[in-house]
């Protein structure tokens, strides 16, 4: 059975109406990463497009390229952040133009970042931009809006007509398996799809059987496996240089190497577990000197991560054939296969490659 590989795609790149209130007019992910700087010698950064520009996601010009680049290169669709504060959504103009458009031709499917949103880039509670509270009442005006809107289109992914939908982040609701029954049963009652096919994203390196929940299967979030690795700290000598000359750094320093080996080395699971691969990371864009990078990416490392992690999947069945690539566009954590100015479209080619069994 083929294998499909969906690659998440971040909407952050077109102003809205709360992003200029909060970081300024015209704010999107564009501004963090035009100003990002280096961190030490060597360190590669600001990372800039090439092929595809400064695109506005506003535009269908810009959202076919970005499609009708991945398709080239065996992506078979797209996962996008989907932004829902009780009723509230934000960056949801890029998804409803392709709903309202049907353009591009690209099959997509919905990740639910349920975290608030802050002025830390993490979820956690410092200085709450958008608060996420949780109710069934919610949940249900929530899950409608998607079957009526969202989940009939004919692009959506599903398997065995079943619309399938992740959530990032599974600690946060209260009772997530009274939530997943609901949606179900809406799903099903009210708008005759089989069900519904629930994804939990294993975020954090928190491991969840996601039978346990009410929910299908488990997806790897790979960005938070490579973190694990803390490269060993300067030695006391270059600290004690740094200091007289006021140059000490906060920045944090991981093995990409070592992440990608301990992922490798997972076992299977006794329930439906798809597995991820993350191109590089480097969120010096977003969090300045107090950054996290994964040093020693490579196309190269990332090519070869992915052939094993294909050479391993066995598919449950012809829909349920996923490998996740995180990400297509993270340009402000710097982790992204779009073309940049120092790797072209190398990512993109060792993704093709990998794909296709070479």
């Amino acid at each position: 059975m083929s294998i499909r590989a969906i690659a998440f795609v971040l909407p952050q790149f077109h102003p809205i109406p709360e992003n200029d209130e909060w970081w300024g007019k015209g704010f999107t992910e564009w501004t963090n990463v035009t100003k990002a700087k280096p961190l030490f010698e060597g360190h590669y950064q600001p990372q800039l497009p090439t092929d595809l520009g400064f695109y506005d996601l506003r535009l269908p010009e810009a959202r076919e390229a970005q499609a009708a680049m991945a398709k080239e290169y065996g992506i078979s669709g797209f996962c996008y952040y989907h932004y829902w504060f009780n009723g509230k959504r934000l960056l949801n103009q890029p998804v409803d133009e392709i709903l309202k458009m049907g353009e591009p031709d690209m099959p997509f499917m919905l990740c639910w970042a349920n975290e608030n949103w802050t002025r830390r880039w993490d979820g956690l509670d410092n200085q709450i931009l958008m608060k996420q509270e949780y109710s069934l009442e919610d949940d249900k005006e929530h899950i409608r809006f998607l079957c009526e809107h969202v989940f009939r289109d004919e692009r959506y992914i599903k398997v065995n007509n079943c619309p399938v939908f992740a959530i990032y982040d599974h600690r946060l609701f209260p009772n997530l398996k009274a939530t997943a029954a609901l949606w179900r049963e809406v799903a099903k009652k009210e708008f005759g799809f089989n069900d519904l096919y629930l994804c939990v994203i294993e975020s954090f390196n928190i491991k969840v059987d996601p039978l346990q929940i009410n929910f299908d299967a488990a997806i790897e979030f790979t960005p938070h496996s490579l973190m694990s690795w803390e490269i060993s700290p300067k030695p006391f000598e270059q600290k004690l240089i740094d200091l007289k000359l006021k140059k000490e750094k906060t920045y944090s320093l991981r093995d990409y190497s070592k992440g990608v080996e301990q992922c490798l080395r997972r076992k299977e699971k006794n329930y439906k577990f798809y597995r991820s691969v993350t191109p590089s990371w480097d969120n010096t864009p977003r969090r300045g000197e107090m950054a996290t990078l994964a040093i020693g990416s490579s196309p190269s490392k990332y090519y070869s991560w992915l052939k094993q992690t294909v050479e391993k999947f066995k598919p449950y069945s012809k829909d349920e054939n996923f490998i996740f690539i995180n990400a297509m566009n993270e340009w402000a954590e710097g982790n992204h296969l779009e073309p940049c100015r120092k790797f072209g479209r190398q990512y993109l080619e060792a993704t093709q490659k990998a794909l296709e069994g070479e």
